[in-house]
């Protein structure tokens, strides 16, 4: 829509900056043309005359800085925030004091870097300033533009080195505007009564810092005239044929009351525990200022005092010619503010399946921390050293082998001196794993940023799975870690993919999360993002409390695929995420579900499985029980369901009966005559047999079928037929009653046919051969009784679906899969067609027992289907004001 401009513009409500979108049409602002017939130009809004390249929209939007530009234009800011910085935001008092504000003599000093549109930050507290809550960046009218709540633990590196770090990210394109002009400032909030500010300037010599110092009031000073004062020191040195130091200040609260113009300071450089000073220089302030001033000394110093500089031997201060003893600042000379980390990864430079990473940074007191870890070099014992690669040769400079232990080298060198340093702050140190057999793994050092994802113990080392030699091969790392809004970060970097066009290449990364112990568990896998070219930094928020308690157990995976899923690199990693994050249960702590009973776990990923017996299984699913071979279980919403396996009664005498000879089939089968003569027909029909629904059953063998979620059906009884192999499964055929309907009864819930009552006595011979008969199928009856479908139909028999052939003349209850036996409906066959209605329940009973439910009385169950079906009529009567008409069912309805 060329012809709509929108902007961001920022409206202000209560101290805080809010967006609000606003667009209005400059189609009516295109100018009048004088040719007769104007064209539209693609991706124009006014019409132009042919030929005139010039008229475009009008008001059309500004040209903007590319990504390089303004990252050039946005680099070496820093700020000093003290009590006296603070004044100019405080509009209603000109001279604020401690009396309302008790953070007046906290003192912290910042550097920012601008990279990939984030503001990084990074501050150095003095020792008696605590952290604070929270972090705001403010325009010059004390509009809050952007807050963040401080961790108030902090991550590792935060720890290991005393600094404070973050990032801004996605910072708008008019807020970049005030970080350009120098009108962004930064605010330390510990209470509301309590808080520190200071403008974000552009200090032109962070672009060659290498150590950093806050001053403070030394004791003695005058606190009167002190109080609120500091200032941050920035300083690099050259190890070069002749050493050298620069040093350049920002500070303030250094000037007596009638200190006006050219005002002489003193610079020192001393030595902390020998008690000499190392050089003395007298700066000149030509018109002091109360918030900040600008100085800076510049002198040759001796290699030995260089290398207590890089050791932070080392303190500066600065003071008042006229009164030194009286407005004195101090501070030890140590790390650069900035919050940076060095890191790498390990290519080989010849064939090979090894890789790794190496990583390392400046503590607190100057040591440099490192961790080196290397895969596929275990059984070569590897020499790793870290190499300056600046001049011409290259020297080696630290050995790290001592320190590595099954591919893992971790430690720190406590006086990286010069000749170690330089090439650091360079982007010259390389690390070098080699092994007598020839193989070479190397890596440059090179710096970046922290905030989020770095601030971690260390990187995730990303590899192939398969272990064929390439050259360099694919291999990445990542840095992982999860904040206080449970959201997770990354920052990955990706190396040795072979680059076939002039194209960046586009990848795509998941994560992974699976129980540890729970087999089978549902396993959560997303896209967390498709990106192009070798790095990415991202976030991604929504992890259920699951996913997270998985990710801090070390049992989620990270995998990095390329568009076509040739190179897939993957590893598991492990974050600490807050305990407000974590849920109430672990689904992976399975010995405490089973030694305690617990509440077996359920899925938190809305995928029905099933828990049972320390593993998980999908919905719908059926499977043996582990403990019990006996016991069929299924899976059914959500919950695992068992019953155990009953036995269909087999035709043989219970001497020629044999017990199956394979694990989990728990019923007898016939033994065959050649079964009782040889073995080798025993072992070949353990080989032989039918499998259905997954389920395996021997030659001969009859069984229940098994069908979730109702369990087993008893009156259906399935035969693997012991030549053919084909399995069938016919229902069992109640013979006709020969007593009233109303007076039959079942002998057992589990029943299939339903019996008369004995009246007359019979010989226990005859009975048992009455139930037999009713629990054997149809094609399993006597040889007396038992006719052929087709003699049967010719005799005037029908064809029912749900069973049959069925004689001509025979009544009976049809049965349905999902229901069972519909006992309130009756089929007959008469001269092969089938008819089945549903049983007609008198009136008479209908309005008794409506009676009795109106009295609150028992009703008696006299007839099932009389009393289930009345009050069905009673209901229909009550909403359509008309009694129910006799239904007849057809046998098509009830399929």
């Amino acid at each position: 829509m060329y012809c709509i401009k929108c902007e961001c513009i920022p409206v202000q409500k209560k101290r805080r900056i809010i967006a609000r979108v606003q667009c209005r049409n400059i189609k009516n602002e295109c100018p009048k043309l004088t040719c007769d017939e104007p064209v539209l130009l693609p991706g124009r809004c006014c019409k132009s005359c042919p030929g005139d390249l010039n008229t475009d929209i009008v008001q059309d939007l500004p040209a903007q800085l590319t990504s390089e530009e303004e990252e050039r234009s946005l680099k070496h800011f820093g700020t000093l925030l003290t009590g006296r910085t603070s004044q100019s935001l405080h509009r209603d008092n000109s001279n604020p004091t401690s009396a309302y504000n008790s953070a007046y003599n906290y003192l912290a000093t910042g550097r920012f870097s601008f990279h990939r549109k984030n503001l990084y930050y990074s501050f150095y507290l003095s020792a008696s300033t605590p952290r604070p809550r929270s972090i705001q960046f403010v325009d010059g009218s004390g509009s809050i533009l952007e807050e963040q709540v401080i961790d108030p633990i902090g991550g590792a590196y935060q720890n290991a080195t005393g600094k404070l770090c973050g990032v801004w990210r996605r910072v708008p394109r008019d807020y970049r505007k005030l970080l350009r002009e120098e009108r962004l400032h930064v605010s330390f909030i510990w209470e509301p009564s309590s808080s520190l500010t200071g403008q974000v300037s552009r200090y032109r010599a962070l672009s060659s810092e290498q150590f950093s110092s806050l001053l403070e009031p030394t004791m003695g000073v005058d606190r009167s005239l002190m109080s609120g004062a500091g200032a941050t020191a920035i300083v690099s040195a050259s190890s070069a044929s002749t050493p050298s130091i620069h040093v350049s200040l920002v500070f303030n609260g250094l000037f007596l009351p009638n200190d006006v113009a050219d005002v002489p300071l003193i610079v020192q450089l001393e030595h902390q525990e020998k008690d000499y000073v190392v050089l003395t220089e007298e700066i000149v302030v030509k018109k002091p200022s109360n918030e900040l001033n600008f100085g800076e000394i510049r002198s040759a110093l001796s290699g030995t005092d260089l290398r207590l500089l890089t050791r932070g031997k080392l303190s500066i201060s600065i003071m008042s010619r006229k009164d030194p003893q009286a407005l004195r600042l101090a501070g030890t000379v140590g790390p650069r503010a900035t919050c940076d980390i060095y890191q790498t990864l390990l290519l080989s430079e010849t064939p090979s399946a090894a890789s790794g990473l190496a990583w390392a940074f400046l503590d607190r007191i100057g040591a440099l921390r490192y961790g080196v870890q290397l895969m596929g070099l275990e059984e070569e014992s590897p020499l790793v050293t870290l190499v300056d690669e600046g001049g011409k040769r290259r020297t080696e400079l630290e050995d790290l082998t001592p320190s590595l232990i099954n591919g893992l080298a971790n430690g720190s060198l406590d006086r990286p001196g010069p000749r170690l340093l330089q090439p650091l702050f360079n982007e010259e140190l390389s690390v070098v794993a080699a092994s007598h057999l020839g193989s070479v793994l190397r890596g440059r050092l090179l710096e970046r940023p922290v905030a989020d994802a770095r601030d971690t113990a260390a990187p995730v080392l990303l590899r192939r799975s398969t272990k064929e030699p390439t050259y360099p091969g694919p291999v990445g790392l990542i840095w992982t870690a999860v904040d206080l809004d449970c959201s997770l970060h990354y920052e990955l970097e990706l190396a040795g993919f072979p680059s076939s066009s002039q194209e960046p290449q586009t990848f795509r990364l998941y994560l992974e999360t699976m129980p540890l112990l729970a087999q089978g568990a549902p396993v959560a896998r997303r896209l967390l993002e498709e990106f192009t070219g070798y790095t990415l930094e991202g976030s991604v928020t929504g992890l259920s409390p699951m996913e997270l308690y998985r990710i801090e157990s070390g049992i989620g995976f990270l995998e990095v695929t390329d568009k076509q899923a040739t190179h897939v690199l993957k590893a598991p990693f492990k974050a600490r995420a807050p305990f407000s994050c974590l849920p109430h249960y672990a689904d992976n702590d399975i010995a405490s579900v089973v030694a305690y009973n617990l509440q077996p776990p359920r899925s938190d990923i809305d995928t029905g499985a099933c828990f049972h017996e320390t593993r998980f299984y999908e919905e719908g699913m059926q499977w043996t029980s582990s403990a019990d071979p006996c016991l069929m279980c299924h899976c059914y919403r959500g919950l695992a369901r068992c019953d155990a396996m009953p036995c269909p009664t087999v035709s043989c005498p219970l001497g020629k009966q044999l017990k199956q000879p394979m694990p989990g089939h728990c019923c007898p089968i016939c033994a065959a005559p050649a079964t009782v003569e040889t073995n080798t027909t025993i072992k070949s029909n353990i080989t032989r047999g039918c499998t259905l629904a997954g389920q395996y059953h021997l030659a001969g063998s009859s069984w229940h079928p098994y069908l979730p979620p109702v369990g087993f059906d008893i009156c259906a009884i399935c035969v693997c037929d012991a030549v053919t192999l084909e399995v069938k499964c016919p229902r069992v055929q109640c013979p006709p009653l020969e007593c009233d309907e109303k007076i039959a009864f079942r002998p057992d819930k589990k029943a299939c046919c339903r019996q008369c009552p004995v009246t007359t006595p019979r010989s226990n011979t005859t009975t048992t051969a009455l139930s037999d008969i009713a629990h054997l199928p149809r094609d399993q009856a006597l040889p007396s009784t038992r006719r052929t479908a087709e003699e049967i139909l010719s005799s005037g028999g029908c064809k029912y679906p749900l069973g049959g052939p069925y004689e001509n003349g025979m009544e009976w209850h049809p049965r349905v899969h999902s229901h069972g036996e519909m006992k309130c409906v009756k089929c007959r066959c008469k001269n092969g067609e089938v008819r089945c209605d549903r049983k007609r329940c008198p009136r008479s009973l209908c309005n008794s027992i409506a009676h009795q439910m109106k009295r609150g009385e028992y009703v008696a169950d006299v007839d099932d289907c009389c009393t289930a079906q009345c009050r069905r009529a009673r209901r229909h009567h009550r909403n359509n004001h008309h009694p129910a008409s006799r239904h007849s069912v057809t046998p098509r309805e009830l399929s």
